[in-house]
């Protein structure tokens, strides 16, 4: 068709290749898996398969669906700030016109958690936990703010979502064993949000993201060598700390930013 234009290999658009090797490799692990046992749950199995091609070629209301989903399971688990709060009146004073960013609508809440960690959905959800709060300058919480925008808005998260998801589809294979293997990863099943959550970023999507925090410091006409300091602060939590478990190497990045602002 005039004016679309598609790869010769398999006859997918350009900007499927990275989900149809993703698809490639989950279903030769599933087969690898189920190849010779005899003892298998077929529905199970089947819906595997069909959860390891959801996961290659998930739509964009499949993402946002999932990510409203998880979500919302997390704001169950944890205490929001109520509005009155004085972190929720902070982050609604640093906020004020900030939160509509490249198309993308931002909701912002905050956990009362002493925790130091803040997380993004693809849908546009970020979540702030209250200790990071307490650890930040307020220019520094608005780095880590647009940091997270970053991740949203350069489909990181999408394609971290992508990846949970496939976690599951191979877990579920796993449970269709009908084995003890079989019965823990069933088990396990409910862990898709963690998944998501503490799915590592690569060192360039963390480059990537640093560099929208810096812009959107800049843009919001904030003192740049906050986006620094927070990194800094963040480095010196430890290599152990979770939220360097899906944002790693904070002192690198550091760096990377001082020089880039002298």
């Amino acid at each position: 068709m005039a004016g679309t234009a598609r790869k010769r290999s398999g006859g997918l658009p350009a900007g499927m290749k990275g989900p149809r090797v993703l698809l490639a490799a989950l279903l030769f692990s599933l087969t690898t898996l189920l190849a010779g046992c005899e003892d298998v749950d077929l529905l199970l199995a089947t819906e595997a398969g069909v959860d390891a091609v959801k996961a290659a070629t998930l739509s964009e209301e499949a993402v946002l669906q999932l990510s409203a989903q998880a979500a919302a399971f997390a704001d169950g688990k944890h205490p929001i700030a109520p509005g009155n709060s004085d972190q929720a009146r902070r982050l609604a004073r640093l906020t004020v016109g900030l939160l509509e960013q490249d198309g993308q609508t931002f909701d912002c809440k905050v956990y009362l958690i002493p925790e130091v960690n803040a997380f993004a959905m693809a849908d546009g959800t970020i979540r702030i936990y209250s200790g990071l709060m307490e650890l930040m300058s307020d220019d520094e919480l608005l780095f880590v703010l647009g940091h997270e925008m970053g991740h949203v808005v350069k489909e990181h998260v999408r394609q971290k979502l992508r990846f949970a998801y496939a976690g599951r589809a191979l877990r579920k294979g796993v449970a269709s064993l009908q084995n003890g293997a079989g019965a823990l990863a069933g088990s396990a099943l409910g862990g898709f949000l963690e998944r998501l959550l503490n799915a590592q970023f690569s060192q360039q999507e963390e480059r990537e993201a640093d560099d929208y925090g810096l812009a959107f410091l800049q843009r919001s006409g904030r003192e740049p060598g906050a986006a620094v300091s927070a990194l800094r602060k963040l480095a010196g939590l430890g290599s152990g700390h979770s939220f360097l478990s899906s944002h790693p190497a904070p002192a690198e990045r550091a760096a990377r930013l001082a020089a880039r602002l002298q």
